[in-house]
């Protein structure tokens, strides 16, 4: 296709915002049909959307293949921007001063790791279902580690879960939502399992599995890594993975070794062939925090959500 103009703000000021609402249940249903219908329109009208869409860009973004639509390149880019721009938007509008849940329809979104998607997921879930069951929830889950695009992120979520993350660029608020205990997972046949006891000159020269580290250099800003750099432990990492709950099924069956946060590990049964033992030396706990960007201080539907994520976090403590 030809290449699109250049695009000047008056060109966006005469852009429909509705047609970020389609490009979105678009790149989610990956089917006209079935993004009209999400959409409460026509077949054709998404049609004619998706045709101007198309021109906008200067691509197909969806193209027909094998009897399905699948992404093109520039779409599968655009995804998580349409997501957050969109999501970002719908907060914009729905704020105002006051804020009832129960007829609510707005999306709320999170951004936290696997982890706390674990610990407070349920609880969340059915909190929210209770009292807004007309509202919708996006808990985006993070692919690494949460750096240097934090300043960006945050404003364009409703809150983000994580550890404490240094400076922020710009002003941020926090609230602490739950403690943990960092253990040490080993595969159940590990000869460790049966020792009397056991050290750091132990662990420190076993193959690793850390969740999270960003790349294979060393330091990294992943929570387990900075635990071990505080234990004086430069680790062999064998597997880095984007995942807490992936990191048991590449310890079982092998002598590699990991730092676990202890809430995942009372959640593993026993068919997973690991075993979560106490760490032999004093170590930091793991201190969960829920962040905002301060423009939401006073915005009634953030408050409501962030008593709605503190809430879960007092459940899943009790």
């Amino acid at each position: 296709m030809a290449t699109p103009p250049e695009r000047t703000p008056a060109h966006l000021a005469n852009l429909d915002l509705n047609l970020l609402v389609t490009l979105r249940e678009l790149f989610r249903e990956r089917n006209v049909t079935r993004a009209a219908r999400r959409l409460g329109v026509s077949q054709p009208a998404v049609s004619a959307s998706l045709s101007r869409l198309r021109r906008h860009f200067g691509d197909e973004l969806l193209l027909r293949s094998g009897g399905v639509y699948v992404l093109t390149p520039l779409a599968t880019q655009l995804t998580d921007q349409v997501e957050t721009v969109c999501a970002a938007t719908e907060r914009l509008f729905a704020t105002g001063s006051a804020f009832e849940p129960a007829g609510s329809r707005r999306e709320f979104t999170l951004l936290m790791s696997d982890y706390p998607a674990t610990v407070l997921g349920d609880r969340l879930s059915r909190l929210l279902a209770r009292e807004a069951p007309r509202a919708a929830l996006h808990m985006r889950l993070v692919r690494e580690t949460i750096g240097g695009d934090i300043v960006e992120t945050i404003r364009l979520v409703d809150g983000m879960v994580s550890p404490r993350l240094g400076h922020f660029r710009t002003p941020v608020s926090s609230q602490p939502l739950f403690k943990d205990r960092w253990m040490c997972l080993l595969s159940a046949d590990h000869p460790l399992c049966e020792a009397d006891s056991f050290g750091l000159e132990d662990l420190t020269p076993l193959p690793w599995v850390v969740p999270y580290h960003r790349d294979a250099g060393y330091p990294s800003a992943s929570p387990a890594t900075r635990q071990l750099t505080a234990l004086g432990i430069r680790p062999r990492i064998a597997v880095r993975v984007e995942s807490y709950r992936a990191v048991p099924d590449f310890i079982a069956g092998t002598r590699r070794v990991a730092l676990y946060p202890a809430r995942l590990a009372a959640r593993l049964p026993a068919e997973r062939g690991v075993r979560a033992l106490e760490w032999p030396v004093p170590i930091d706990e793991i201190d969960e925090l829920l962040w905002w960007d301060t423009v939401y201080d006073k915005d009634p539907a953030n408050v409501w959500l962030r008593g709605l994520v503190a809430r879960a976090a007092a459940d899943a403590d009790a």
